[in-house]
């Protein structure tokens, strides 16, 4: 059985393991700023006491971006259970939107929220090569042999 719970100062540790396992380092870059994936509210899964499922975010103003979603068990809910803990710590914040960004080879991430409600409202076309300034760990090739060079902005309007 999965269990969601908040991420509490006890899991930073595991957190920034994990972060650096799955994102090459701890920081995350999106629209040009850094994010400390580690230092950041969030939600984790967990079954059997291993973590299958981590999303952080970001509050600013009325606004809530999903910086960082992974799900170790595809298919099975977890990331769909998790964004939806966001939403309604959006909700209960008062947010108008919740939005993110993702780069252009990663198809999974486009599929599953857009499936979830989530429009494309931007494409920052070679944003990648800026964010590579700040991260140098960015990988030029990523999902399915594609070469990362855009952003992609999605966002869930009236939540």
């Amino acid at each position: 059985m999965t269990q969601i719970q908040k991420i509490t100062v006890e899991m930073r540790e595991t957190i920034a393991l994990f972060m650096r396992e799955n994102w090459g380092s701890t920081l995350m870059v999106s629209r040009g700023r850094a994010h400390l994936l580690d230092q950041l509210p969030g939600f984790v899964a967990t079954e059997d006491d291993r973590i299958v499922g981590i999303i952080t975010y970001e509050i600013k103003e009325n606004d809530c971006e999903i910086v960082s979603l992974d799900s170790f068990k595809e298919k099975k809910g977890i990331g769909t259970k998790l964004v939806e803990y966001v939403i309604d710590i959006a909700k209960k914040q008062c947010c108008k939107k919740i939005w993110l960004i993702t780069t252009n080879d990663n198809t999974n991430a486009l599929r599953f929220y857009q499936k979830r409600d989530f429009m494309m409202t931007n494409l920052y076309r070679d944003a990648v090569k800026e964010a590579r300034k700040i991260k140098q760990e960015i990988p030029l090739i990523g999902h399915d042999n594609i070469a990362i060079l855009h952003e992609i902005q999605l966002e869930k309007m009236n939540i």
